[in-house]
C-alpha cells in the first residue's frame, strides 16, 4: 500500500496548513525523529480527525468515525490481544471470509497488522481512525469502561499493599491531589489508558507484572509515554537504580516515604512548586 500524495500536500490543498508551515514542521519533525502527522497533531496544528481524514485520502482507504458506538463480538476482539491492540493502535472491526477490516491510526506502518493477518490466514483491509476514536473503542470494548478526559492534579498509586495505598492517598488528597488506586500492574495499566493521570506512582513488586514491566508497556504507547512514572520500593538495589532511569522512570522513592518527599516529588513531576507538611509512610 503506497501513498498517492504527500501528507503535507493534502493538508495544504484542504486549506488546513500553509506551505510554509508544512515545510517548517516537516523539518522539525524530522529533527526530533517523530512521525509528521502525529507531530502536527501533538503541536495542535491539526485535529486528530483532520489527520485521519488526510491519511485516508493519502492511502486511498476508508476513514471511519465513531467506531466505539458499534458492537463487536468476543471472538472478533480475540483476534488481537489487548496489549498488541494498544501498542500498535489496531482494532478489529469486521471479518468477512478471509478479509479482516482493521482500524488503524497509522497506515504508514502496517507491519504488525500484516503479521497478525498472516498468522490468522487473513487479508487486512485497513480503515483509518483518529487516535481519540481508537482509544474510545479500545477502552469501551477491551476494558469495559468509558475513556475519561484527563483531569488536573491526578495521581495514580499502584501498589499491592492496601495500607500503603491508603496512606499515600491520604497524604496526596490532603494536599489537593485527585488520587486513583490500583492493586496490581494490570489494574494500573488499564487505569493509565482510560484515565490518563498526570503522574503514576508504582511499586516495584506487584502481581500481574511489576513496576518495570508496567513502564515498558506505557512507554511503548505514543499517547502515554510522556506521563511521569515514579518507582517506589523498599528493596531497590544499585543495579535497579541504574536500570530505572534507563527504562524512563521520572524518579524513585525508597520506603518509608516522608510526606514532604512524596508531595514534593509529585509536584516536581507535574511542574508544580510548593512546600509540604512532613510525616512518614
Amino acid at each position: 500500500m503506497s501513498p498517492k500524495k504527500l501528507l503535507g500536500e493534502i493538508l495544504v490543498n484542504k486549506g488546513i496548513l500553509s506551505p510554509v508551515t508544512v515545510e517548517r514542521m516537516s523539518k522539525l519533525a524530522s529533527s526530533e525523529k517523530k512521525r509528521f502527522g502525529w507531530f502536527l497533531e501533538d503541536r495542535g496544528l491539526i485535529t486528530g480527525n483532520e489527520l485521519s481524514e488526510a491519511l485516508a485520502e493519502q492511502f486511498n482507504i476508508k476513514h471511519l468515525p465513531n467506531i466505539a458506538q458499534y458492537s463487536y463480538s468476543k471472538q472478533l476482539l480475540a483476534l488481537i490481544t489487548p496489549e498488541t491492540a494498544l501498542e500498535f493502535n489496531l482494532f478489529p472491526l469486521r471479518q468477512e471470509g478471509n478479509n479482516l477490516l482493521m482500524a488503524v491510526t497509522d497506515p504508514t506502518d502496517m507491519k504488525m497488522a500484516n503479521n497478525i493477518a498472516k498468522n490468522q490466514g487473513m487479508t487486512i483491509v485497513p480503515a483509518v481512525v483518529s487516535r481519540k476514536e481508537f482509544f474510545a473503542a479500545f477502552c469501551k470494548h477491551y476494558l469495559g469502561r468509558e475513556v475519561q478526559q484527563p483531569k488536573e492534579k491526578t495521581v495514580l498509586i499502584a501498589d499491592d499493599d492496601k495500607l500503603t495505598r491508603e496512606m499515600l492517598k491520604e497524604i496526596l488528597t490532603s494536599n489537593g491531589f485527585r488520587v486513583l488506586l490500583a492493586a496490581d500492574g494490570m489494574e494500573a495499566y488499564k487505569e493509565i489508558v482510560a484515565s490518563r493521570p498526570q503522574v503514576v506512582l508504582t511499586d516495584k513488586v506487584m502481581p500481574n507484572f511489576d513496576g518495570f514491566q508496567l513502564i515498558k508497556l506505557v512507554k511503548a504507547i505514543h499517547d502515554l509515554r510522556s506521563i511521569p512514572i515514579i518507582l517506589i520500593s523498599d528493596k531497590t538495589t544499585d543495579d535497579d537504580e541504574a536500570r530505572l532511569f534507563e527504562l524512563g522512570f521520572f524518579d524513585f522513592m525508597s520506603k518509608p516515604i516522608k510526606a514532604v518527599t512524596l508531595v514534593s516529588r509529585v509536584k516536581r513531576a507535574m511542574g508544580i512548586s510548593g512546600d509540604s507538611t512532613e510525616s512518614t509512610v
